[in-house]
């Protein structure tokens, strides 16, 4: 007979499941947070390393979604490249294989009550005396571990009351359509409880409960193993394009581990159980399961690896910021590096594109009196990329045999290229230190503002027909602004107008302009000798002027 009571206490134990895992995890990423962080960033150079690291991790935090969150976090910050994460992923998936073994062995074999109370009651003392720190972290793993196998506890109960209740033997002779159906219940179990540990952990006591079948339990746990992604899935939802391709590819390994399962359920079933009695292994349900659940995602890693290189270059093409797409060379391409004369024009124009962004940066940061931060920011990405690409192109452009004027030139590139990229990184500066800008009197306010005319009216001179002398002016009438500016905040400060620490802001904010414009003189300098190196002069490409920047 089906009564309140069993259903009831089946939602108990599967709440005290989820919070006991809650706890665990927490309790794992406070005492162990930097050192597993630590062995992530450093442990993926080779890619059993990084499946190795990224099973380690997760079976220790019981939480796939910790690690894949850390791993994005890294190739953002650089010090993970796509490639190491997706591995991290694959191993990650493993690692959650670590919760079944645990409800399979301890969760049947041993009188939970025993332990698991005594946990609660340690952990939750030690967590109230402590407060926080390490010890504090650990009495929550060793509560959340207590409430953890409580709840399996209760969910072993309440599948026990439904023993003979209902049969879903027609489902089970199905064929694929119920092979299908099983999977979708799995799926929709994850997606429900954001925990394919919880979905796993009632799947394994139920089979054990003989509720389901076997088979029909093993293709629930490859429905929970899909519906996993479902978390990743929704945390990628706004964020990075990073972030975007490893939900990507944890969702395409997930799928495509879980359909090759299917297809094969019967032979991996029956390798279940030789392997059993090989390693005589109890034979119960939650057991079977367990290896099964840890085979099939094996499998997958085994089948997903060779593929890597083509999944990452294939995620790399998509979820594409606007930034990423500039940031791509437009002009330059090794089939030129045979011809001089062509890899010469190539690189001038790209420079010439790299000069346009970096003047707008400049620009913006001097003109405006908000913040840009974030603008910057994507075209300092932007920049950056673009002289990486310069200079690959020019160490194999080197390697060829060079015209001797083109060989003399390639220095003034790369100097041109980075003064440009310093603009950027000096805008960056301007726009920090005008956050603090303070209010000044009309006089003083007047100078300023005639300074960053003047710098906006250098940057906007056409130096591709202008001859030198005309830098040397600019740098000398910049120089008679900030000195004119400079004596004006000295003699506001010197009276009180301006407590020392604004008057020094404002100071160093007219200097940092003064640097950044010369950076442009430089630069503009730099890559005008660079494209007169051949003549006649390479001419820009028709639509060269019209390239957009962000």
């Amino acid at each position: 007979m089906l009564s309140w009571q069993i259903f009831t206490g089946l939602a108990g134990g599967v709440g005290l499941f989820l919070l006991g895992m809650q706890l665990m995890t927490d309790g794992l990423k406070q005492s162990a947070g930097k050192s597993l962080q630590l062995i992530l960033s450093r442990s993926t150079s080779t890619p059993l390393r990084g499946i190795v690291a990224g099973a380690l991790i997760t079976s220790l935090v019981q939480s796939s979604s910790a690690v894949t969150v850390a791993s994005i976090g890294f190739v953002n910050a650089g010090l993970m490249k796509l490639k190491q994460a997706v591995r991290v992923t694959y191993g990650s998936n493993l690692g959650t294989t670590m919760t079944g073994w645990l409800v399979a062995i301890i969760g049947f074999h041993v009188e939970i009550k025993i332990f698991a109370l005594p946990a609660i009651g340690i952990g939750m003392l030690m967590t109230m005396l402590m407060k926080q720190g390490r010890y504090a972290a650990i009495g929550k793993v060793l509560a959340g571990f207590g409430l953890f196998f409580l709840g399996i506890d209760l969910m072993k109960a309440g599948f026990s009351g439904l023993e003979g209740a209902f049969s879903l033997a027609a489902l089970d002779e199905g064929g694929l359509l119920g092979m299908i159906v099983f999977v979708g219940v799995g799926f929709l179990m994850t997606l429900v409880m954001q925990s394919s540990s919880a979905s796993i952990a009632m799947t394994l006591t139920a089979a054990a409960s003989g509720v389901i079948a076997l088979p029909a339990a093993a293709c629930m746990v490859i429905g929970a193993n899909v519906g996993t992604t479902s978390t990743a899935v929704l945390a990628a939802i706004g964020a990075t394009p990073n972030a975007k391709r490893m939900a990507a590819a944890h969702v395409i390994f997930n799928i495509a581990t879980a359909v090759v399962a299917v297809i094969i359920l019967p032979l991996l079933l029956f390798l279940v159980g030789q392997l059993q009695h090989k390693w005589i292994i109890d034979g119960g349900a939650a057991t079977s399961l367990a290896l099964f659940h840890t085979i099939f995602n094996l499998l997958g890693v085994l089948l997903m690896l060779p593929f890597t290189n083509h999944l990452v270059s294939f995620l790399k093409t998509r979820f594409r910021a606007a930034e990423e797409d500039e940031s791509r060379p437009q002009f330059l391409d090794d089939t030129l590096i045979d011809t001089p004369e062509l890899a010469h024009g190539a690189l001038v124009r790209e420079l010439q594109r790299i000069e346009r962004i970096s003047i707008k940066v400049a620009e913006d940061a001097i003109n405006t009196e908000g913040s840009l931060s974030p603008r910057i920011s994507a075209d300092r990405f932007v920049l950056d990329n673009l002289s990486n690409a310069v200079g690959k192109f020019t160490s194999k452009l080197r390697r060829g045999n060079l015209p001797e004027d083109i060989a003399e030139a390639l220095p003034k590139a790369l100097a041109a290229t980075r003064y440009f990229v310093e603009m950027a990184e000096l805008a960056a500066e301007v726009d920090q230190q005008q956050s603090q800008e303070a209010e000044v009197s009309d006089e003083l306010a007047l100078a300023l503002a005639d300074m960053r005319k003047f710098a906006i009216g250098v940057l906007n001179t056409d130096k591709a027909k202008v001859v030198t002398e005309s830098d040397i002016s600019d740098r000398q009438m910049l120089e008679r602004h900030y000195e004119t500016s400079k004596s004006l905040l000295l003699r506001a400060g010197a009276s009180g107008q301006l407590s020392g620490r604004q008057m020094v802001t404002l100071i160093e904010l007219m200097k940092t302009i003064e640097r950044l414009v010369k950076h442009a003189i430089k630069g503009q300098a730099a890559l005008r000798d660079f494209s007169e190196a051949v003549h006649p002069v390479s001419e820009p490409l028709p639509d060269a002027q019209q390239v957009e920047v962000s």
